[in-house]
């Protein structure tokens, strides 16, 4: 197709490139969301697992965070059914940060339990096990969140992130091919591995950040660890 008199021919991937400037263009197709729902699932499952703790360790503190939460998904609700997936976005990692901080005091007020507190042993266990599946999810949804720029950012139809690597991607320019993306499982199989064996092992680590959230999780990951493991020798000690 030409433009009228000496116009340069109109080839298809021209009209792609012209297709890709602006979002005003009706005809122009949005990048395709992954579905939100799972996370959400992970979301509430923290939620109980610190209430859990905070119950066992006979923490009322850890009770604040809680409310905040409940408090920010009512926003982060609207915002995801209205299609504001900036203002979610931003939500999301102030409630993240907020049970980030929420798991790393619980895990300073088990460590002094340890030390100092008369909670008899099958508490202290359950509220160890507790922390650790809180942890377990805070980071999932930390990665899910990070990757890519967002559920909202990344594609069904190919995956690109410069924060984590999956297997998947490790062939060619590192974009997922075959439909391939990952879900939220994926992100909770990277976050189980470092919560238990303090490896992302097959995933590989490319930012900055991630490593910093990596390095948090699996060192709060490993005071609970200890702290059942002292639990243990002091009962086969006694």
């Amino acid at each position: 197709m030409r433009g009228r008199g000496t116009g340069a021919p109109l080839t298809r991937d021209t009209v792609d490139q012209m297709s890709t400037v602006g979002t005003s263009d009706p005809g122009i197709e949005p990048p395709v969301g992954v579905p939100r729902w799972p996370a959400t699932i992970a979301l509430l499952a923290v939620g109980i697992l610190l209430a859990i703790a905070a119950t066992q360790l006979d923490v009322s503190s850890l009770q604040l965070p809680l409310v905040i939460i409940g408090i920010l998904a009512v926003p982060l609700t609207l915002a995801s059914i209205y299609g504001r997936h900036d203002i979610r976005h931003r939500l999301g990692m102030i409630a993240l940060a907020i049970l980030t901080a929420a798991v790393a005091l619980s895990a300073v007020y088990l460590v002094r339990q340890l030390l100092y507190g008369v909670i008899e042993a099958p508490s202290l266990l359950a509220g160890s096990a507790a922390i650790w599946g809180a942890n377990l999810g805070t980071f999932a949804l930390w990665y899910w969140e990070i990757d890519g720029g967002g559920p909202s950012e990344r594609r069904r139809d190919g995956h690109k992130s410069t924060d984590f690597l999956f297997p998947q991607m490790q062939v060619g320019d590192g974009t997922s091919t075959g439909g391939w993306w990952p879900g939220f499982l994926d992100y909770l199989f990277v976050a189980f591995n470092a919560s238990s064996a303090f490896s992302p092992t097959d995933t590989l680590i490319l930012s900055r950040r991630a490593k910093i959230l990596m390095m948090v999780q699996s060192l709060i990951s490993l005071v609970t660890v200890v702290v059942i493991a002292a639990r243990a020798i002091n009962t086969l000690n006694s």
